[in-house]
């Protein structure tokens, strides 16, 4: 820091002007912003795939990318109906073209009947279009076996990620020990140290029992949290389930129990549900903290705070480019909510065309509709099917995993796993100077697309003999 003062006081003498921005006065909180998703890993990834493509000789031929949940970018095809829909949407002179089945020219004319302008190309209301959140309003309710839902408390949003940062923004506040500290698992999805950190948050690491397929243990939760209140005010709790990396399944037993810690720790819950659709095991279900929450009745039905928050991005439809989502907000105080709908407003609104998706997503073809046999054809059904097949595959790498530098529990009901890797001398390190410590560091996660080629693609490489023979580098971060 020194050395960088010293030089802009050349630059002065030398009569050139010195950098308003730089490291020393730029914000500090971004610069202690890490998001290994597309960190360093992921920048040298880039590097080796475009020295591959100069012709540098290398002692592979192909770059897999692990780092990061994206389903069609591994191979994953779009479910028809969906991009069938958002092409009329996007061009509305289809509309009159015989290629569209009658049920799709329906739903693409009644959401463009719902934008400014009958235009995807129009800006809606901060929130979402109001007619796509009471459908998501009335998934909920199919989803959760009849629990009403209010469609003003859903926001809709620019993928879960989005609306997790701003119900986040919420909630930080206060100064030194006074600060929000914010609960979250280890292993954790990278947004949420990356958000904490850019928010200038106290991160409370509390960590999954992975002896006991990555469970959430009531014990490590007070554990943490006893520990956290020398040093911050603890005010959040953040569950991913089903969980990313980890892949575990939540029962509802564990839900409760974390619902009723909650409430008598005094903390706000937000649950990371979207990987609710990638539920698989035999005996493994997803419940809504929502669900759940209303369940249990008073007081923990009419006073706990909750944010659920759900995406286009994984299930089985993997539409991570639309960037579509959405959080619903349960006993939140109405002064605070009208607070987060401001905010949001900042932003103008989520994506339309996402916007869109999201409400094909949450509203499918009905069984008495034209798209419907080929939309079952090639959604839940057959990619549970294909899923499970290839955790069944990874399952068959076991005793290669289960080596001195790779290991691995049994993934569990979830399409995420999270398995550990070491780098070893057998492989060559072609990373950055000063970087080598972190391919060398234990828990990558892993989460997979919810195609099964990927699992297969993934499970090759896991092992050595293997990767070094098909002579591929695996590209693994955050």
């Amino acid at each position: 820091m020194a050395s960088r003062a010293n030089d802009q006081s050349q630059a002065s003498r030398n009569g050139l002007k010195g950098k308003v921005l730089t490291l020393d006065t730029m914000n500090p909180c971004v610069r202690r912003v890490e998001y290994a998703v597309r960190g360093p890993i992921v920048h040298r990834a880039l590097e080796l795939e475009q020295e591959l493509r100069q012709g540098v000789k290398k002692p592979f031929t192909e770059v897999i990318r692990a780092n990061i949940g994206d389903a069609q970018a591994m191979g994953q095809r779009p479910i028809t109906f969906f991009r069938q829909v958002l092409a009329l949407c996007v061009y509305p002179k289809l509309l009159n073209s015989p290629d569209f089945p009658e049920d799709v020219k329906r739903r693409a004319e009644r959401i463009l009947q719902a934008c400014g302008g009958q235009s995807l190309g129009a800006y809606t209301i901060s929130s979402g279009i109001q007619l796509i959140r009471e459908d998501v309003a009335q998934y909920i309710e199919r989803r959760d076996g009849g629990i009403p839902a209010d469609p003003n408390n859903i926001f809709l949003s620019t993928g879960a990620s989005d609306a997790i940062v701003t119900v986040l923004k919420l909630l930080v506040a206060g100064e030194g020990r006074a600060r929000t500290g914010v609960l979250i698992p280890i292993p954790q999805y990278p947004l949420y140290s990356a958000a904490l950190a850019e928010l200038d948050a106290v991160q409370v690491d509390y960590y999954l029992d992975e002896e006991r397929a990555w469970s959430l243990d009531i014990a490590e939760l007070r554990r943490a949290l006893c520990q956290a209140r020398d040093r911050c005010c603890p005010r959040v709790l953040c569950v991913i389930n089903p969980g990313n990396p980890t892949g575990q399944v939540q029962t509802r037993e564990c839900i409760e129990a974390v619902i009723r810690f909650a409430f008598e720790e005094g903390l706000f819950l937000m649950a990371d549900e979207v990987y609710q659709d990638n539920v698989y095991a035999e005996g493994s279900q997803f419940h809504s903290f929502k669900k759940v929450l209303t369940e249990m009745g008073p007081p923990y039905a009419t006073q706990q705070e909750l944010a659920s928050f759900h995406s286009v991005s994984k299930g089985y439809m993997g539409e991570c480019g639309f960037r579509g989502g959405y959080v619903e907000v349960v006993n939140m105080d109405a002064e605070v909510q009208r607070q987060m709908a401001k905010l949001m407003s900042v932003r103008l609104c989520p994506p339309v065309p996402g916007q869109a998706l999201l409400d094909l997503v949450v509203s499918p073809p009905a069984p008495s509709e034209p798209s419907f046999k080929q939309f079952q054809a090639v959604s839940r059904p057959d990619q549970a099917k294909d899923v499970w097949r290839g955790r069944r595959c990874w399952l068959s790498w076991q005793p290669r995993l289960n080596s001195p530098s790779r290991s691995s529990t049994r993934p569990p009901g979830s399409a995420a796993t999270q398995c550990r890797a070491q780098c070893t001398p057998s492989l060559e390190c072609s990373c950055p100077r000063g970087q080598c410590s972190m391919l060398r560091n234990w828990a990558w996660p892993l989460t997979c697309s919810s195609a099964c080629v990927s699992w297969r693609r993934l499970a090759s490489v896991w092992s050595l003999e293997v990767a070094l023979g098909n002579r591929k580098a695996l590209i693994t971060s955050g």
